[in-house]
């Protein structure tokens, strides 16, 4: 059955239509074979992981951390990526800075404003070898929408 169906393809299809198959097929096949799939937790989910003992890293912008963030204890501000006239652009030492704080065997619960930047961010824990790595799900967004604890700056008077 595979063997007429290949035929078929092969007789039906142009040799541009078979290679963009064949590369659609190995993308498939290399993220679906991947051990390095990132963990996504919902927000209570995280916020029980952290009173457990977790660590949070938020990795959103300082600004962003500034305005508002999840209320944890020490919560660890690591930006994934940073804000410059030309868009955002990755943090070149975000993992050097992760590991002067964290070991590879920390158990880290990754967050950032809607759950984006954190799931990258946690691709590249887990591929620098870090072991427990959980992506918060929804981020400070989710946070806030299900009425977690935050914690923001005092206004001044």
């Amino acid at each position: 059955m595979v063997t007429i169906l290949l035929q078929f393809f092969i007789q039906e299809m142009s040799n541009t239509w078979i290679i963009l198959f064949c590369e659609i097929l190995l993308i498939f096949l290399y993220f679906s074979s991947s051990e390095l799939d990132v963990v996504t937790v919902d927000v209570h989910q995280a916020k029980d992981l952290v009173r457990s003992g977790h660590r949070y890293i938020d990795v959103r912008t300082v600004e962003e951390f500034n305005i508002g963030h999840v209320d944890v204890e020490n919560p660890l501000n690591i930006p994934y990526m940073f804000n410059t006239p030309q868009g955002r652009v990755k943090n070149p030492q975000f993992l050097e800075q992760i590991l002067s704080s964290c070991k590879k065997d920390d158990h880290l619960v990754v967050g950032c404003q809607s759950g984006v930047r954190s799931v990258y961010a946690s691709y590249d824990l887990l591929n620098a070898d870090f072991r427990y790595v959980s992506n918060m799900g929804g981020g400070y967004a989710g946070w806030v929408e299900n009425g977690l604890g935050v914690k923001k700056p005092k206004a001044e008077l």
